[in-house]
């Protein structure tokens, strides 16, 4: 009890421990207390912080478990290559995967994998797969130019990818990309990772691997490359196909220019070996640069070798037939026509076809751009060829004994419900059979096939080489079923050959990688199918089309023989015509049937064709077209009588057989 006095308070001790119970100073707010709220900040922070990282360890394990299968790595399924040479061994395409042996970096020249580390990972023996600096370095670099001048992604990243992995963009393949790159940091050593990275990686024209590149841009192993072609490989990584020297030199030797600088910069040269190496630039011209218009050939016999050959994983070097110097000119004659006259004239298509009269192909341009367009109008489309199909009725009717001098009536005409025209309705009255094919007389053709009957015409093309379906109508005469360049042309062959057949063919030889010959070409066509009398006949028939007919624009220093033709409405047009070594077929059209502007095979065709021509046979002996064997007594009196048959049933025709 508190007692008072002489103003003082005193207090008892239970009375101050019970006081002092009731009279707890309160605390600031804010203060120290547990569960005040930076304890509780604390506390929330570390929840977060246990449940994130369970959180993203699911994840990580769920990322893991979506991993491809990862077991080999040396082992690659791949297509097995087809390399084309041309007749004379240069490269003219390939197919499929090509890889070269598998090199260690101790067979390298060191150069070759510094110019790799210094173009594409500097830190590549410093980092552990993810490389943060570098991303930082190349996000700064992206956001400084405006648009996306560097990667960020490591070689083991890179490797990853290539390995594993879809070249799909999301965010499933950059975590994948980047757990596996840390995968294989832990599973291989860092020049492991580089050895695999340079045997696997696409350095364009279907190469894989710095061996395949070295063999098919330099024609030499990865271990002879100098400095400048070892940058020039390393160039190819960040985009195969813009820095390839065999498509774009003037781009690769810029490529190549950067990565010497970019090795200058990391170290590894110093700026007077670098323009050493600049000084070897000539060297790149080694590389065999394929022709955009050989690709029409190229992918003809690339599908025709399966059937030659079972590639059986093996990689194959196939030698065909094709002609560099005439494979030139023919682009260039297609090329000249269709920029000269193709606008004005209607027509956006052209194709050519030329080969030696045993048919090996010499020459091929299936369109007008390969790049715009593959398919091969020289050996795809089926296309009308008019006119130029009348060699083969007048072929028939001389083996049934009509004579080239043989008379005919050009005037309007009707066969059963078909009444033929001529071009541009004009007649000529009576006309011998050469000036009726020399002048290409639509009356008279009819009549010939008329006399030779449908059934041997038929039999006529198809003993010549024309492979398509005949319609058994009287229309024929003039070209109205459907052809390819290639079978009309190789047909022709018999006529430049003195009457042997040709198989038209683009190979000579199939090898395997190591030189083995699995197929090589034997034979040489089809045998005889024209008497040499009655090939000398035709020659000198189809002689007269371009020396006084409707092919005069074909006119060369040497002797040659062809025959125009030009289906309705200016729908096609064709030219095909030999020299005594060689044979061409020119067709213009439209792939959507569109009719030209009075374009005839006299005209374009023939000027394309007098164009290819004229460059392709420069250099060749001048020789005679196969001409008829001087006559015997007893060839006289055969042929006497066959003409006196051929003129007596043409007589009874004439007078029984019209309506």
């Amino acid at each position: 009890m508190a007692e008072r006095g002489r103003g003082e308070v005193r207090i008892d001790p239970e009375d101050r421990r019970e006081a002092g119970e009731r009279q707890k100073p309160r605390r600031k707010e804010g203060g120290g207390r547990r569960g005040g709220w930076g304890w509780r900040l604390l506390r929330w922070g570390v929840l977060l912080a246990l449940w994130g990282m369970i959180l993203g360890g699911g994840v990580v394990a769920w990322f893991w478990l979506t991993l491809p299968p990862t077991n080999d790595l040396t082992q690659s399924e791949r297509r097995p290559s087809v390399t084309l040479l041309g007749a004379d061994g240069a490269l003219i395409a390939t197919y499929g995967d090509l890889f070269g042996e598998p090199l260690k970096l101790g067979d390298l020249p060191p150069y070759l994998p510094e110019a790799v580390i210094a173009t594409e990972d500097r830190r590549f023996y410093h980092h552990w797969g993810v490389d943060p600096v570098g991303l930082l370095r190349a996000v700064y670099a992206n956001l400084r130019a405006g648009h996306v001048v560097q990667g960020g992604s490591t070689i083991t990243q890179q490797l990853a990818k290539n390995l594993f992995l879809a070249p799909d963009r999301t965010l499933k393949r950059k975590i994948q990309e980047a757990l596996l790159a840390l995968w294989l940091e832990h599973k291989f050593s860092k020049d492991e990772l580089l050895a695999i990275y340079l045997n696997r990686v696409y350095l364009g024209a279907g190469t894989y691997g710095v061996d395949a590149a070295a063999h098919r841009y330099f024609d030499k192993s990865a271990r002879q490359v100098t400095l400048y072609e070892a940058a020039a490989i390393a160039g190819l990584l960040k985009a195969p196909t813009r820095f390839s020297p065999a498509r774009d030199l003037d781009q690769a030797q810029k490529r190549t220019h950067q990565v010497l600088a970019n090795m200058v910069d990391a170290g590894y040269l110093t700026p007077a070996q670098a323009a050493a190496a600049e000084q070897q630039r000539a060297q790149l011209a080694l590389a065999g640069r394929v022709r955009p218009g050989n690709r029409y050939f190229a992918d003809w016999i690339y599908e025709l070798t399966a059937a030659y050959v079972s590639a059986e994983g093996r990689d194959l070097v196939v030698r065909t037939t094709l002609d560099a110097r005439m494979q030139a000119a023919a682009e260039a004659a297609v090329a000249a026509t269709l920029e000269k006259d193709g606008e004005k004239s209607q027509v956006e298509q052209a194709a050519l076809v030329a080969m030696s009269p045993d048919g090996a192909v010499r020459a091929m341009v299936g369109g007008r751009d390969y790049a715009d367009s593959q398919f091969n109008r020289a050996t795809q489309a089926l296309r009308q060829p008019g006119s130029a199909f009348k060699p083969f009725v007048y072929l028939a009717a001389l083996d049934r004994g009509m004579s080239p001098e043989d008379r005919f009536n050009d005037a309007p005409i009707r066969i059963g419900n078909w009444t033929p025209h001529n071009y541009e309705n004009k007649y000529r009255g009576e006309v011998t059979a050469a000036e009726a094919l020399a002048e290409s007389i639509n009356t008279v053709a009819a009549q010939v096939l008329e006399r030779a009957g449908i059934d041997n015409v038929i039999a006529t093309a198809h003993r010549l080489g024309i492979t398509s379906e005949l319609t058994h109508d009287a229309s024929l005469a003039l070209g109205t079923s459907e052809v390819t360049l290639l079978d009309l042309t190789s047909a022709y062959c018999a006529f430049a050959s003195g009457g042997r057949a040709a198989l038209p063919y683009g190979i000579t030889d199939i090898r395997d990688r190591d030189g083995a010959v699995l197929y090589r070409r034997q034979g040489d066509g089809g045998g005889q199918v024209i008497a040499p009398a009655i090939d000398g006949e035709m020659n000198a028939m189809l002689a007269g089309v371009i020396a006084h007919g409707t092919g005069r624009a074909a006119r060369l220093d040497r002797p040659v023989a062809g025959k125009t033709g030009t289906t309705q409405d200016f729908r096609d047009a064709w030219f095909v015509g030999y020299s005594a070594d060689l044979v061409a077929g020119v067709w213009l059209g439209n792939d959507d049937n569109a009719a030209m502007k009075h374009v005839s095979g006299g005209s374009l065709p023939a000027r394309t064709w007098h164009a290819f021509m004229a460059e392709a046979t420069r250099g060749m002996p001048v020789r005679p077209l196969p001409a008829a064997p001087a006559p015997t007594l007893v060839t006289q009196v055969v042929a006497a009588k066959a003409h006196a048959e051929s003129w007596l049933g043409g007589l009874l025709h004439r007078i029984f057989g019209r309506n």
